[in-house]
């Protein structure tokens, strides 16, 4: 019998060295920056904010709780506007839509953009040549007059808004994620799992998904970013949903009457709505910089932290 070869790389008493499992992310892995959880401290202000102001306020968003004009007191904390409604009820209401926008709008985004970003990125091929032109089609029609026409034509409920939102916010994404695919799909461990017979859904769902979980979440942040940004310009225009008081909406009509002009009505009437969506804004990008210094280390050591 024929003694069994040895590898000539390596020493005689010793077993030949394997290629080292990739990690698997752990706690560790998903901890944010410091950038990640003042981001996150904002955001969760400003849902601590829609949650409880409901309870802390007496006035309703369209009760006339006081005279026209009236300067930030002790009944009420902003002020009132033209017409005697609180102003601090209706920031407060803006921010239970601005986030309801983020979320749903987000959300939507995340999964159209995901869908056609994973497909496009695993099948390739004329799959991805289609799909590549599609996306293309899409970032290059100006957004803010598709949105106008659309909101136009589909009306100004809020569930119209967030819907034109997701159906014109999603190309950034699919690009992004569909160049993250293209890249895990090479990997070793998935050519042997395709070799070995197993199915592409399988594959996707099993390891391409959470190896692309951190990229996703940043996808997310950018979109709800994108979603309130939008939404607060479009009620800005006139276009938002009208039996709801909005950042924007709040800020057109501070802006639209002259007697804040004559006035010193806009400290309290115009200041905080768009000092709220400053700020919201600013804790969502902070949230997605935390997140993509999680995907890209590099980011951190090269002063992305300051």
């Amino acid at each position: 019998m024929t003694a069994p070869l040895l590898d000539a790389t390596q020493p005689p008493n010793e077993p030949a060295a394997v290629a080292p499992t990739p990690p698997v992310a752990g706690p560790a892995q998903l901890r944010f920056p410091g950038v990640g959880w003042v981001g996150l401290a904002l955001v969760g202000a400003f849902v601590v904010l829609a949650l409880v102001a409901p309870l802390l306020t007496p006035y309703r968003v369209t009760e006339l709780a006081g005279d026209p004009i009236e300067p930030p007191s002790r009944h009420h904390l902003l002020g009132t506007n033209v017409v005697g409604q609180d102003v601090a009820t209706q920031v407060a209401a803006g921010a239970r839509v601005s986030l309801l926008v983020a979320f749903v709008a987000g959300g939507g985004t995340l999964v159209l953009g995901a869908v056609v970003g994973l497909v496009a990125g695993w099948f390739g091929g004329w799959v991805d040549a289609v799909l590549l032109r599609v996306v293309d089609v899409v970032l290059v029609i100006p957004k803010l007059p598709l949105l106008i026409v659309a909101g136009a034509y589909a009306g100004t409920s809020l569930t119209a808004i967030v819907t034109i939102i997701a159906l014109t916010s999603w190309p950034p994404t699919a690009r992004v994620l569909r160049s993250q695919v293209l890249s895990v799909r090479r990997r070793a461990h998935l050519k042997a799992a395709f070799g070995f017979g197993a199915s592409a859904l399988h594959m996707l769902r099993r390891h391409v998904v959470p190896e692309i979980g951190l990229v996703l979440a940043a996808a997310m942040v950018s979109a709800a970013g994108r979603a309130v940004m939008l939404e607060a310009g479009l009620a800005f225009l006139g276009l938002g949903d009208p039996i709801r008081a909005s950042w924007g909406s709040i800020m057109r009509d501070a802006l639209r009457f002259g007697s804040l002009f004559f006035t010193d009505a806009w400290q309290w009437w115009l200041v905080p709505p768009v000092a709220a969506v400053s700020l919201l804004l600013l804790g969502i990008t902070f949230v997605g910089l935390g997140v993509e210094q999680r995907v890209n280390p590099r980011l951190a050591r090269h002063g992305g932290s300051r």
